[in-house]
């Protein structure tokens, strides 16, 4: 199996636990192309290594753990020397291709690296916890609608940046060459954040560092040793440059909803029209300008026409969502929608999505709400449309059910319903517009919708990312025990390692995006993004329909992750996005 001769190992050695662990690694590493049969039986072969080898050190492994005598010095210093024994031994296989054992060593490391009985099959229609909640004690529902309960296809942003385009050019005079950019689906990811005075578009970690090979001056990528340089020698953004609470920094931009991607690709494009023709232009006035086009497309009504016009089109799992809301209404719930989308444009969506008569399901229904000023804002009264969309003149001291209002605020909201506090449960698909201040200033649960993550979990189960993931942290593992070995031979391999744990690094981001990678993760560190869905939603799923999945009395129970100085409790991080919905089946009948 190590294609060539292997290192003479002795009986002590080979009982050594930690010497095993590296032994079984590379005795499953070696010069490996097997395929069908072939295969499989190098992975019987393997498995029956790991198990003799557990057995050889079985007897003085035991001894040790209930033992309290000195002796677990003793035992900590053979295996460090044992390693180092093989340290240089197995530097023999590096030569070896990644391709020649990306078959066969996951399922021979994960015995060590990955917890008994870990499934690999994630749930895209699974909802995720964050903060333990009980459905049960939800009383009332409140939902967004763009992006919430009407979720659209990637169409629709063709048309916005195509749109907005020729608003620079016809409107703002840019050059005619720009004509020629498309709009590119999937450059870009949401959550990055832009530069404004730098032109740089790029994704930030939740500890605020950027993440190497994700900075983007236009349509190119910039040198890791640049961006450093442009911020001080570091990768780390000060947090007075951070963006604020809504994402808008003195100098930074978070783009947070899915409209966004359109405008971070002409962003893109135009930087890269004006870098690749030298001209010579000015950041802020070019980022107000492409931001000015993109809110045409939306405050006069353009992208509202497409939808209305073609609503099959653009428009997805419409009747999923009629089956949300009737099954709430069902179980004696309370429905509202707070949307800034006009009444013409929501009262024709929904009656797509849910029939003539939708406005019977909410107690409320609030358009045009200016949010976020919605939630903080406590000078705009409410006022009512009649069934038309005109606007009433009349003092708004109710809200009734089944009629429309425009604007209003939060304060005026509660005080008029009385619904506070943890018994609403409200959805949206913008961490800051929708969620952040109702979590934080008052209190109620919320959900976010993250249409990507079906799209990533799908990519998570794949086989190529397991491998990748789990040789990853199998080098991550080697390098943390092996790097007190400082002669000149060690230091080598260490290097070597390095390197390749860095290429598989790249490969993983590749497979979620080759630009920017997950919109969830960084190499290792959760992104800007995640760190906000986590302080801001209670749970989070890829689209409502979800909700379909799981009992209206289920609760949601975060996975208990282990801090940095605790050990892992393996049946306490088992994937429960595959053993949440254990009833799926005898539940089909919901949909």
């Amino acid at each position: 199996m190590w294609g060539g001769t292997s290192p003479s190992l002795s009986v002590d050695v080979m009982r050594d636990p930690a010497v095993g662990r590296v032994l079984l690694l590379f005795s499953c590493k070696g010069q490996l192309s097997w395929s069908g049969k072939q295969k499989w039986t190098g992975l019987l072969l393997a498995l029956l290594l790991a198990l003799l080898l557990a057995l050889l050190w079985l007897s003085q492994a035991e001894a040790l753990f209930w033992s309290d005598k000195p002796q677990q010095l003793t035992y900590s210093h053979s295996c460090l020397s044992a390693e180092r024994r093989l340290l240089v031994a197995i530097s023999t296989t590096r030569s070896q291709s990644v391709a020649s054992w990306r078959g066969v060593f996951g399922v021979c490391f994960v015995l060590d690296l990955l917890p008994p009985g870990v499934c690999n099959l994630l749930n895209p229609a699974a909802i995720y916890a964050n903060n333990e909640i009980s459905l049960g004690d939800v009383e009332i529902y409140g939902f967004d609608y763009d992006y919430t309960l009407a979720q659209y296809s990637n169409l629709l942003h063709s048309m916005i940046f195509n749109t907005a385009r020729d608003i620079l050019i016809e409107q703002f005079k840019y050059p005619e060459g720009l004509g020629k950019y498309d709009y590119i689906p999937g450059f870009a990811i949401r959550g990055l954040h832009y530069d404004v005075q730098k032109s740089l578009l790029m994704k930030i970690d939740a500890f605020h560092y950027v993440q190497l090979g994700t900075a983007y001056r236009g349509l190119k990528p910039v040198p890791d040793e640049e961006v450093i340089e442009l911020y001080g020698g570091t990768q780390h953004i000060p947090l007075y440059q951070m963006s604020d609470f809504y994402g808008k920094g003195p100098s930074l931009k978070q783009f947070m909803d899915i409209f966004s991607l359109p405008e971070m690709t002409l962003l893109s494009s135009v930087i890269d029209y004006f870098i690749t023709h030298g001209i010579e232009f000015d950041q802020v006035h070019l980022y107000k300008d492409i931001s000015d086009a993109i809110r045409d497309v939306h405050v006069k009504g353009v992208m509202y026409k497409w939808i209305e016009k073609d609503m099959e089109q653009y428009i997805l799992h419409g009747d999923e969502i009629y089956a949300v809301l009737n099954r709430l209404v069902n179980h004696k719930k309370k429905l509202f929608l707070i949307t800034n989308s006009p009444f013409s444009f929501v009262d024709k969506g929904m009656k797509h999505m849910v029939g003539k008569n939708w406005r019977d399901l909410f107690d409320m229904v609030i358009v045009q709400a200016d949010k976020p000023n919605f939630f903080t804002d406590r000078r705009k009264p409410f006022r009512k449309l009649d069934d038309n969309g005109s606007l009433q003149w009349d003092k708004i001291n109710q809200l009734e059910k089944g009629k429309i209002y425009k604007e209003g605020n939060l304060f005026d909201f509660l005080r008029l319903t009385g619904w506070r506090g943890s018994k609403v449960l409200y959805f949206g698909d913008h961490l800051y517009s929708d969620l952040a201040d109702l979590m934080l200033r008052h209190g109620w649960r919320t959900g976010a919708i993250v249409p990507e993550l079906e799209t990533e979990i799908r990519i998570i189960n794949t086989e190529q990312y397991m491998h990748s993931l789990t040789w990853q942290q199998a080098l991550t593992g080697l390098l943390e025990r092996m790097q007190m070995y400082q002669d000149a031979e060690s230091k080598q391999v260490l290097l070597e390692w390095m390197k390749e744990r860095q290429e598989i690094r790249s490969l993983t981001k590749n497979l979620f995006n080759p630009q920017f990678g997950s919109i969830f993760r960084t190499f290792h560190n959760p992104t800007y993004f995640s760190r906000r869905l986590v302080r801001f939603s209670d749970i989070y799923m890829a689209s409502i329909s979800c909700l379909l999945n799981y009992d209206v009395n289920f609760t949601f129970y975060p996975r208990r992750t282990p801090l940095q100085h605790e050990a892992p409790l393996w049946m306490d991080q088992l994937c429960t996005g595959c053993m949440k919905t254990p009833f799926l089946e005898e539940m089909v009948h919901i949909r």
